[in-house]
């Protein structure tokens, strides 16, 4: 009897095993590997991506674009109440009240901030080299061929702390400086907000064929190389700078229930036809800039962030408030920003500028 329990218990260990390896194999994606996606034209040691294809010309170029001498702030507002993806938080206290002092004759005081977040991925947040990759048989693959396994930076007991060459800082030491283009779809598709897709055929998702009619209908050239292009879809506004002090707790829980419920973007069209016009970056108002939960083909998850990420280098940033460039018509502008530079960080907050 014994005998036989222990061959019914083993043939359930193999069957079990069998199972998680198939489960196993089917999460794994080696389009990386099999299509070539590293090394990039920049070289196998290339860090930096898309940026890259800023010149001396690029800049001059963006710099005619101020015609108003206008300022406009695009970051959004970073607190503990804001609409944050999943598990994300953001806590800020102040240590000590004062944190020091008083010194000296004068009495001086001061208050310094302690912040716990994922720094690079709340709020206005930038996608760096080491944010998003594909797991492939040869381990989880990140721009330019990189496996996270190999190039995490780690300190005492094995722990990781830090994405090693796959860290925004180098990206952030090139920055962007760069024709803007914010394509205003919520105009263009006659609805504010777009709506949630939830087909592939949802106005939800903005093609490639949106795109050139969007640059159509609001007057600009084509998408050039070194540019950057922005989606406005009206869903940020659930949460604009102007609005989100004003609400109460209630209101506020409800739009962040609304605003993490899925999004519109941009689907795979529109962002392989950035690539063939060879950009620098996209960004928009909502938390990905790829239409979700559904987009033009079923069953990826925000696949224009592998495409364009990982693929090519082409980085992304999220949660932006155009609400000056929309009142202003100001579709075309000189961009300029760069991440901070955290040693390793998958990505970084910040506040871009467009002058028009």
């Amino acid at each position: 009897m014994a005998s036989r329990m222990n061959r019914i218990f083993a043939l359930a260990m193999v069957v079990a095993i069998c199972l998680f390896a198939a489960a196993a194999y089917a999460q794994i994606d080696d389009k990386p590997l099999k299509e070539n996606w590293a090394p990039t034209e920049w070289g196998p040691d290339d860090r930096v991506g898309a940026p890259n294809r800023t010149t001396p010309e690029i800049v001059l170029q963006a710099v005619r674009l101020v015609k108003q001498g206008k300022v406009a702030t695009l970051g959004k507002l970073y607190a503990s109440d804001v609409p944050l993806f999943g598990p994300r938080s953001w806590s800020l206290t102040i240590p000590g009240t004062p944190t020091g002092g008083p010194f000296a004759k004068n009495n001086l005081v001061y208050h310094d901030e302690m912040v716990t977040t994922e720094i690079g991925q709340v709020s206005t947040q930038f996608d760096g080299p080491g944010h998003i990759g594909v797991r492939t048989s040869a381990g989880d693959f990140f721009y330019n061929g990189q496996m996270a396994a190999e190039t995490y930076t780690r300190g005492a007991g094995g722990r990781v702390i830090g994405m090693g060459g796959l860290g925004v800082e180098f990206v952030a030491e090139k920055g962007f400086v760069c024709r803007g283009v914010l394509l205003n779809a919520a105009d263009y598709k006659g609805m504010n907000p777009l709506p949630i897709p939830r087909s592939t055929d949802s106005p939800g998702i903005v093609t490639a064929d949106d795109v050139r009619g969007m640059l159509r209908k609001q007057g600009l050239s084509d998408i050039g190389e070194g540019d950057c292009v922005f989606l406005y879809t009206g869903h940020g506004d659930l949460w604009s700078n102007a609005v989100w002090p004003t609400l109460s707790t209630e209101e506020k829980a409800q739009r962040r229930q609304m605003f993490n419920s899925g999004e519109p973007g941009f689907g795979v069209s529109a962002c392989e036809y950035f690539a063939e016009r060879k950009i620098i970056l996209t960004g928009g108002d909502t938390s990905a800039n790829d239409a979700q939960p559904v987009g033009e083909e079923e069953g990826y998850a925000v696949p224009c962030h592998t495409e364009m990420q990982t693929r090519r280098g082409i980085w992304n940033i999220e949660n932006l408030d155009f609400t000056p460039l929309i009142r202003d018509g100001a579709y075309e502008f000189l961009f300029v920003w760069s991440p901070l530079k955290i040693v390793g960080a998958t990505g970084s907050p910040g506040n871009p500028v467009a002058l028009y």
